[in-house]
């Protein structure tokens, strides 16, 4: 069965609200991905050819030096009793050179990801704390029920029966660049959604 919509996106990068008194955060139960195993998917053979074969290269260190700093002892506020956020590691990252579509949907996502595990020996094997993100490249749009990428949001998490994902459209749009490099717009969307899936996995 389908799970619920995801709600959790990064938003196009608009201009600063006001601040507003913070809310009290209550544990309703759910999951949360302590000590996470992260896995990255860079779909389509555009990864392989420069400016992108860089730019994975870079993405695949931000992740061994995120997963291993400072910011995953941050979200210790978050534990609960059965569930400790900890420090992680990247376990893992390959180019998958089968073309995407040029829109891709949230049931695509999860058939790629389902079709990845079970086929792919250099993939490792889901977790109560595995995470996998799916990089897409330029020119690919990324849909969410009526929502799309560039337009709505500029990358988002969720899960299905149990896997949990996050999808990062490439940003090569004024609304999720934001005037950032390449590099800087996909580390500030990947640290968001990195953070809300490790806190809120099934939203």
């Amino acid at each position: 069965m389908r799970p619920p919509r995801p709600i959790q996106i990064v938003p196009l990068r608009t201009e600063a609200v006001a601040p507003v008194a913070a809310a009290r955060l209550t544990y309703r139960g759910g999951p949360l991905l302590a000590s996470p195993q992260v896995f990255l998917f860079f779909w389509g053979d555009a990864w392989r050819a420069e400016p992108q074969a860089m730019l994975m290269q870079q993405l695949n260190d931000f992740f061994v030096f995120v997963l291993a700093s400072p910011l995953m002892d941050q979200l210790a506020e978050y534990d609960v009793q059965d569930f400790s956020i900890g420090r992680g590691s990247r376990t893992g990252a390959i180019a998958v050179t089968t073309a995407p579509p040029e829109i891709v949907t949230d049931t695509d996502i999860q058939q790629f990801v389902r079709d990845q595990i079970a086929s792919n020996p250099a993939v490792s094997q889901p977790t109560p704390s595995s995470l996998y993100f799916v990089f897409l490249p330029p020119g690919v749009t990324s849909e969410l029920d009526t929502a799309s990428s560039c337009v709505n949001f500029c990358g988002y998490h969720s899960n299905v029966n149990g896997v949990y994902y996050a999808v990062m459209p490439y940003p090569d749009c004024g609304g999720c660049a934001g005037g950032l490099t390449v590099l800087d717009a996909m580390t500030t969307t990947t640290s968001h959604e990195l953070c809300e899936a490790l806190t809120e996995a099934c939203l």
